[in-house]
């Protein structure tokens, strides 16, 4: 509902894997739900990438090379993204998070190459990143994502949904989920009618 990612794997100037984010196999995404997992239990933007339903683009590529049996050592990986809010397209600074961050050390993939907002190819050493964590703890990690949206004391204000949720709805959130109000873009109420979120008249304000 926030970014689309594509990846792909290439060794020896062949391409060995690819991935895309999205939820496991066999799995209902945010989209086939209505919601977003983050947004509904008030996760910091940027923070927790566990708690989401998707599996990020790096991983499924190192996934879908396991499942075929093919090895990623000495390999480079290439990354695309881009976030798709409330219809805006735009490109977006790719690179791994944390998580995958390890996963690309663990696996044997010495290269990032991935687009910035300008689409120019900006390209990651693994090596540096070890130098990094090996000086800093790996929580320091000094590049993290953001998808806009803010949390205050009172109320959760998604400016990527326009959405404005309670401490009540929170707190519903984590006691009774299938109560939470479902979560539309932006929007999408002037398309389908007011009711879909809030039951208020704010035609997807």
């Amino acid at each position: 509902m926030s970014s689309q990612f594509g990846c792909l794997i290439v060794r020896d100037d062949q391409i060995i894997s690819t991935g895309y984010n999205g939820a496991p196999r066999g799995t209902k995404d945010c989209m086939e739900l209505g919601n977003c997992l983050r947004r509904k239990l008030n996760i910091p933007s940027g923070t927790q990438y566990e708690l989401c339903r998707s599996v990020h683009a790096e991983q499924n590529a190192i996934i879908n090379a396991a499942r075929a049996g093919v090895s990623l050592l000495n390999g480079k990986l290439f990354l695309f993204g881009r976030k798709v809010l409330a219809g805006d397209e735009q490109l977006i600074s790719a690179y791994p998070c944390f998580i995958c961050k390890k996963m690309i050390l663990n696996c044997g993939i010495t290269e990032v190459i991935a687009n910035d907002e300008n689409n120019e190819l900006v390209e990651y050493k693994v090596v540096d990143w070890v130098e990094e964590w090996a000086k800093n703890d790996m929580i320091e990690d000094s590049k993290k994502y953001s998808a806009d949206y803010k949390t205050t004391t009172n109320k959760r204000e998604s400016a990527s949904f326009g959405l404005n949720i309670t401490n009540s709805a929170l707190k519903t959130a984590k006691t009774e989920p299938d109560k939470l109000p479902i979560m539309v873009p932006k929007g999408a109420a002037d398309l389908s009618g007011c009711g879909n979120c809030c039951k208020s008249n704010c035609h997807g304000k």
